[in-house]
């Protein structure tokens, strides 16, 4: 329960009241010159309001100053008795962190997976440089076949419901036969040439991904624009020369495989750190605090956002389930706040700062996956609190390194 004394809350009415006072207009009085108590009664609501939102936040902060709390998100007051002449009175119900003890996070024991790079996988990581230094050549000499990428302009209609507007296209690719494509649609491209239309019906399952086509049936004109087909570059010298600054094959090699090696023991030392966050985790009982699983969700939906605008598409014409992605997140975002909870305590027990130049880093690193100016970026974090998040999560990754540093490791044999 929070008491603001009665001559405090006085003062502040009458602070109130003189600036109301000095820009209220009231009729038959020109500004600051109607008397404190016609000007109350005129803006009695506007006044108390006032008055509340500047006194009860900065008492309960006093409050919890006083009682040492550790106060997480925005707390919520309610019964509030705000009389003449009376102290204010409210009552405000807001969540603490949790209260634990924090157990020994040295000496953990766990297995992990070897970090070496095989020929293999050197060889598909060139196989697939070769494939995102492939070329489109027009095919002029023959129709579509499997494996060609057709180009084509489409309109479809329900053939159940004609009075639903068209599905249309332009410009449209279509891999014949490809991975992940409607057969029902590419089957019927195979034998066309460039110039002609094609008219047929595609009928969709059920459980078709894209629910808006989802059990229905649709007729399409299809006008094919042209024909292309993939053409994958040989792996030779040339090669190594147009996709790296290697100059020849094997230089190349070596350039992947030490690339390969250095990613898959970040994989590997990220799988360990997880696996001990995991230990610890289960090792310490306690409930995390909802206010922090729910701006938990919120950042999880905030990147889901971002990387849907960042494929050109506006959020609220998908056909994205939030709702269930929020719920369906939850025990995962309840992991991860215990975790950072946990990590915190580490952080403070062993000393662990960030600095300024780490934080700048990650800014710098953020903003390219944002595709914003670092400049932009860390201005806007800095308004929205955003970058005592940033500070904190480096913190955090700082105190699991140390505790993978200081594991007992059980590197499994090939």
């Amino acid at each position: 329960m929070i008491e603001i004394p009665a001559e405090v809350v006085r003062q502040e009415v009458e602070k109130v009241t003189n600036q109301f006072r000095r820009v209220a207009r009231i009729p038959g009085f020109r500004p600051g010159h109607a008397r404190p108590a016609l000007v109350r009664q005129h803006f009695r609501n506007d006044i108390r309001n006032e008055v509340v939102q500047s006194l009860v936040p900065k008492f309960f902060s006093s409050v919890v100053k006083e009682q040492n709390l550790s106060v997480v998100g925005h707390p919520h007051f309610e019964d509030l008795k705000f009389e003449d002449d009376q102290p204010l009175t409210c009552r405000a119900t807001f969540e603490i962190l949790p209260e634990f003890e924090l157990g020994e996070y040295k000496g953990l024991e766990m297995e992990e997976e070897p970090d070496t790079v095989g020929d293999a996988d050197v060889d598909q990581a060139l196989d697939e440089l070769r494939e995102r230094a492939a070329t489109f050549e027009v095919v002029a000499d023959r129709p579509a076949a499997d494996d060609d990428y057709v180009y084509v302009s489409y309109q479809g209609r329900d053939v159940n419901d004609n009075s639903k507007a068209p599905i249309e296209a332009r410009d449209a690719v279509v891999h014949v036969g490809g991975k992940g494509t409607v057969t029902a649609f590419t089957e019927n491209l195979r034998g066309a040439k460039p110039g002609e239309a094609r008219e047929f019906e595609v009928p969709y399952p059920e459980d078709f991904t894209q629910k808006s086509l989802a059990g229905k049936t649709i007729r399409y004109r299809v006008e094919v624009q042209s024909i292309k087909q993939k053409v994958v570059p040989p792996l030779d010298d040339e090669l190594a020369k147009s996709v790296s600054e290697s100059e020849t094959l094997a230089d190349l090699r070596t350039e992947v495989r030490t690339g390969l090696e250095k990613a898959r023991k970040r994989q590997v030392e990220n799988a360990a750190m997880k696996k001990l966050l995991e230990q610890l985790q289960a090792r310490h009982d306690f409930v995390a605090p909802e206010a922090l699983v729910e701006a938990q969700l919120d950042r999880k939906l905030e990147r889901i956002v971002a990387q849907v605008m960042a494929q050109g598409i506006d959020p609220r014409t998908t056909e994205i389930d939030w709702r269930k992605i929020r719920e369906e997140s939850r025990p995962e975002a309840e992991k991860d706040v215990r975790g950072s909870l946990i990590l915190s305590r580490i952080s403070e027990a062993e000393g662990i700062e960030v600095s300024d130049e780490e934080v700048d880093e990650m800014v710098r690193d953020l903003a390219a996956e944002r595709r914003e100016t670092p400049a932009a970026l860390k201005t806007r974090l800095t308004r929205e609190g955003g970058l005592d998040t940033i500070k904190s999560a480096r913190r955090n990754q700082k105190a699991l390194e140390l505790i993978y540093r200081n594991a007992k490791i059980i590197r499994k044999s090939e």
